[in-house]
């Protein structure tokens, strides 16, 4: 949503909700889902994708940020955001201060910040079966083309057929390399860890001795890591960093570059080394792979150690993968004591590790980084007679992957994995473990920088506190909004669904049922529909069933003097309700009333047809590509959302961009409106296609035809002089059209068009345009 607005995956949210929805998940159950999903018993997959209701918030991937201060403001957005759902209060206006006459004080804003802040944010990995389906398919086949590698070995020109020459030749080669590289091969020691420091991720030692970091980031990371020398048998000649993949890492690691950058990179700037408290200086370093993600600056390994902090070593573009550097000692360090290690990651955006490993070598002269796996090395510094079958194996994949021999039968293998599908991922909230929280303090005028002293996680205090009995978090307050403790959330949920079919809630104040609201005209009918929905299992459509076959709903929506004397706002319900209907749904139904609306459901987000200006001003001239075939035609909800560039057709008639939550719409009548209607590719293809169902379907009756296009758009047959008027229209546009005064191509948008399905399409476009086309009768 600021400057980069970046596209990101968080679609199976929406699906989430959709089935929820469909299935009329209770709303209790509705409720502590989304806001507590993977603090549930044994939590599904669905219930941890549910918890993606709190990463709607905006993200901000601009250069030079902070993320933690990015981080503030997407608490601020949740705590409104909770407040405004759940409660219907405007809680952010206690953000900066305590107000005179607010109940909710200043630190009763940030205890009930405290609730919600004590989570990380990480891409939950989906099982997705197509996808996996897919990687099992390649996966087959590369296993296939892998296997038959010897047998592509050139052959030796010796006895025997050409396979077993080419198996031959194989061999010998693979013996050749395998002797001279466990010559060349270093071995390394893992060193133990005896102690870890860092400004504020959390560090730790996992059973085979990396490191994984938790926890917040900064765009100053610093790692100070203590290692024990007393388990070498000699001196230490060279340090090796491996930096390693993980699947709980942003593109499965080995960095946490998140906000900014590519996913999963890191930034080593600096490595210091110390000896029971001395400095000791490295020679010389080389690694695997060094790539810089941002301009074309230096990845040599020698940047670590070259007390410059805005150089360093990076993996950029090898993300998920590992490598290591090999940093080699002047002299080397004695097998004893304490080396402490100190990391510096240090960018102009948040890019620490997230997994690595140091290990030590006692190896002389100096060691260089190989070009294959830390775990290749370690094989082939293993003594010959204790490798298994299994270990030869790898060692011979390795071989088949870097000779020469096979460059070209490699290819194909190459092609397969580019093939291989990225995961299905979505955007989640994951509790922080209890012996890692994270602090929430009281932000001085709601200024991010402005800490004073810290707070404990409750609610506001005209509200019931949390239960004493359990632990105040993210669950227990989930669970205290839909109790008997809250008094809000029902009311405040049925005012929005009588708002949904009413266009005006009970409370006409939809976000704000506090003291200063307007007080509902009907305060019994409030209280009575929040006690029936609760009482009758939360279920909302229940709810919404009980609203349209009441005598309320069902009354017209005509206007009288008397009535207007009366009640003006409609506020005693004295007649039906009236209203312009939203964007989306003004969409649909004319997408069905054409023929065109697609009824699939669920997937990743489509493109609608759109000016291609629309996207070109926003950051990165981002491209749009107009879906084809029948995702061309979904329903409103898939359509992608930008907010930095929203969809023009629905931001014309006052389609909310999404950048905060909102208790309700404005609604316009602008001209815009109506040329958007009129000439608009997307409503245009609604018309051109409605006009094509009639000349094809409708007897072939002027007055059969008007009338059918009339119904499908305005739901009711139209008056005599309505219709009328519509067959004057066509007859004389018809009649243009004939005459040449027209271009029935230009009109249809299609070519090789005719005079007659023009006419109709124009008749189609403006029938569209009438206000009953586009407002609740």
């Amino acid at each position: 949503g600021y400057e980069k607005d970046r596209p990101r995956s968080i679609w199976p949210y929406r699906d989430w909700v959709i089935r929820a929805i469909n299935a009329d998940m209770p709303y209790d159950q509705f409720t502590v889902e989304q806001l507590a999903g993977d603090m549930l018993p044994h939590a599904t997959q669905d219930q941890r994708v549910a918890t993606g209701f709190h990463r709607n918030t905006m993200l901000n991937e601009e250069g030079g940020i902070d993320p933690l201060e990015f981080r503030f403001y997407a608490m601020v957005d949740r705590v409104a955001t909770t407040g405004l759902v759940w409660m219907g209060l405007t809680t952010g206006c206690a953000q900066c201060h305590s107000h005179k006459y607010d109940p909710i004080s200043h630190t009763d804003y940030y205890r009930l910040m405290a609730l919600l802040n004590n989570a990380d944010e990480p891409d939950l990995i989906l099982e997705d079966a197509a996808t996996l389906t897919r990687q099992q398919e390649l996966a087959s086949s590369i296993a296939k083309l892998e296997s038959q590698l010897p047998s592509k070995f050139p052959p030796d020109g010796g006895d025997g057929s050409e396979v077993e020459q080419r198996l031959r030749h194989f061999q010998e080669q693979f013996t050749k390399w395998l002797e001279a590289e466990r010559q060349a091969a270093v071995k390394w020691t893992v060193l133990p860890v005896t102690q870890l420091e860092t400004n504020l991720p959390r560090l730790e030692v996992l059973d085979d001795g990396s490191i994984f970091s938790t926890g917040d980031i900064t765009k100053r990371d610093v790692f100070t890591l203590q290692f024990d020398l007393s388990q070498m048998p000699e001196p230490v000649t060279a340090l090796r960093l491996e930096v390693l993949p993980d699947d709980r890492l942003p593109a499965q690691g080995p960095g946490r570059c998140y906000y900014e950058g590519r996913q999963g990179d890191f930034f080593l700037s600096e490595l210091n080394a110390q000896v029971n408290g001395a400095k000791v200086p490295f020679a010389s370093g080389s690694h695997s792979y060094g790539k810089i993600s941002i301009g074309n600056g230096s990845a040599d390994a020698a940047n670590v150690f070259d007390g410059e902090g805005s150089t360093g070593w990076s993996t950029s573009g090898q993300e998920g993968r590992a490598n290591h550097l090999v940093l080699n000692f002047e002299q080397a360090i004695p097998a004893e004591g304490e080396l402490q290690i100190e990391m510096i990651f240090e960018r102009h955006f948040a890019a620490s590790l997230g997994r690595f490993r140091i290990s030590a070598t006692t190896a002389k002269p100096l060691v260089a980084a190989k070009p294959y796996p830390a775990e290749i090395e370690s094989l082939l510094a293993k003594s010959p007679d204790s490798v298994t079958e299994e270990e030869m194996q790898q060692l011979q994949r390795q071989y088949l992957y870097i000779a020469p021999e096979l460059a070209e039968d490699r290819k194909p293998i190459e092609n397969l994995k580019k093939q291989i599908p990225e995961p299905v991922t979505s955007l989640v909230m994951q509790e922080r473990p209890a012996d890692n929280p994270r602090p929430t303090s009281r932000h001085h005028r709601g200024e991010y920088l402005s800490t004073r002293e810290d707070v404990s996680a409750g609610v506001p205090k005209l509200f019931d506190p949390l239960p004493e009995s359990e632990p105040a978090n993210r669950l227990t307050f989930a669970r205290w909004l839909v109790s008997d403790r809250n008094p809000l959330v029902g009311r405040v949920t049925v005012n929005r669904s009588w708002r949904t079919f009413f266009g005006d809630g009970l409370v006409r104040t939809n976000g704000d049922y506090g003291t200063q609201s307007k007080p509902p005209p009907h305060p019994e009918l409030l209280d009575w529909l929040a006690v029936e929905f609760m009482e009758n299992g939360w279920s909302i459509k229940r709810l919404h069933r009980l609203i349209v076959t009441s005598r309320t709903y069902q009354q017209s929506s005509e206007l009288t003097p008397e009535l207007l004397k009366r009640d003006p706002a409609n506020e005693l319900l004295a007649r039906g309700p009236r209203y312009w209907i939203d964007a989306e749904l003004d969409s649909d139904g004319m997408l069905s009333a054409a023929g065109l609306l697609s009824h699939k459901m669920l997937g990743a987000s489509v493109y609608p047809p759109q000016p291609e200006s629309v996207t070109a001003l926003a950051y990165g001239n981002s491209a749009w590509p107009i879906s084809q075939g029948e995702e061309r035609y979904r329903r409103s909800l898939y359509t992608f959302s930008k907010r930095t560039a929203p969809f023009a057709a629905f931001a014309v008639f006052d389609a909310p961009s999404g950048e905060n939550c909102l208790a309700r719409r404005d609604r316009s009548n602008t001209p815009l409106q109506a040329l958007t209607l009129l000439n608009d590719e997307m409503y245009l293809e609604m018309a051109r296609s409605l006009a094509q169902r009639v000349v094809q379907n409708a007897a072939d009756d002027i007055e059969v035809q008007a009338t059918a296009i009339f119904r499908r758009l305005v739901t009711r047959p139209p008056s005599l002089e309505e219709l009328s008027a519509l067959v004057e229209f066509y007859q004389t546009q018809k009649h243009r059209l004939e005459q040449g005064e027209l271009s029935a191509d230009k009109i249809t948008g299609q070519e090789n068009s005719n005079a007659e399905l023009a006419a109709w399409t124009m008749v189609a476009r403006a029938v569209m345009n009438l206000d009953e086309a586009v407002i609740k009768p």
